[in-house]
């Protein structure tokens, strides 16, 4: 296996900017409104590149933490299932400035995934993320839909990105259940939407959550943590919901919010409503 011990080394600084979230596309191949993106992204975790093995193949490459593969069972069990060719050691020192885990466990995936182009029609239960910003947020909505049992997530260009760490981290696997579409104009997905399309809201024309059913199947759209739904797609949205309240408390953070919502929406579907 091929020892890294120099930061100078070529793979450990790819992997320190991928590590602080400068992301590196393929911009070239997105060839229209549905193109797709090939991008290099970054696991960090036993789980996640475990997640990865198993969904998608072999990684790029596998760096693993040089003592702690020492000691580890789990890291030598994960590093059989690893193409030899592709598995590199790295000094502990090393390792450990690239990890952004309190307490790192001594491996790394370098991963090259190819985003999902736009379908023709879009009539498939999803989620719809306007410009969700933080990327814990989008982590745990990308898990929350997952858990819902929806397998479809369209991202808006000021999102954070899907496949960023911190997304990662939030969202412990869900990437690998999910389609996720990456890069979206929202407004030109409604024109191929074939689904009632919901919105969280605060305006006149929302009602409350628990009145009445809710479309299924449907899109739901979360907006931006300080501004909400696009104003947008909120006028061409077919339901406007809010979540009643405490009247004290301003607003419920969006990732909450989408959880009551598409619980509310999987009670109603599979229970009594």
């Amino acid at each position: 296996m091929l020892h890294i011990s120099s930061r100078d080394n070529i793979l450990y600084k790819q992997l320190t900017r991928l590590a602080q979230g400068r992301r590196k596309r393929h911009a070239s191949e997105r060839e229209g409104p549905g193109g797709t993106v090939s991008e290099t992204g970054l696991l960090e975790g036993i789980h996640l590149c475990q997640e990865w093995l198993e969904h998608r193949g072999q990684p790029a490459r596998a760096i693993f933490n040089s003592q702690l593969l020492q000691e580890s069972a789990e890291l030598q069990d994960l590093v059989r299932q690893v193409d030899g060719q592709l598995a590199v050691s790295m000094d502990n020192a090393l390792i450990q400035s690239i990890s952004r885990i309190g307490a790192g466990q001594g491996v790394f995936f370098l991963v090259n995934h190819v985003g999902a182009a736009l379908p023709e029609r879009i009539e498939h239960p999803c989620i719809w993320l306007d410009r969700i910003q933080d990327p814990g947020n989008v982590g745990t909505l990308l898990r929350t839909a997952a858990a819902a049992g929806i397998a479809h997530a369209y991202l808006s260009e000021e999102c954070a990105g899907a496949w960023s760490p911190r997304v990662l981290r939030s969202a412990q696997g869900a990437h690998f259940m999910l389609t996720i579409y990456e890069q979206v104009d929202l407004m030109k997905a409604f024109e191929r939407l074939s689904i009632p399309l919901c919105a969280t809201a605060v305006d006149d024309r929302a009602i409350s959550l628990y009145d009445g059913r809710i479309p299924t199947p449907c899109a739901w759209v979360f907006g931006n943590e300080g501004q909400g739904v696009d104003s947008r797609l909120l006028a061409v949205a077919d339901r406007c919901v809010y979540i009643p309240q405490e009247p004290t408390v301003e607003s419920l953070n969006v990732a909450i919010a989408a959880g009551i919502c598409l619980f509310e929406q999987r009670r109603q579907q599979h229970g009594s409503a």
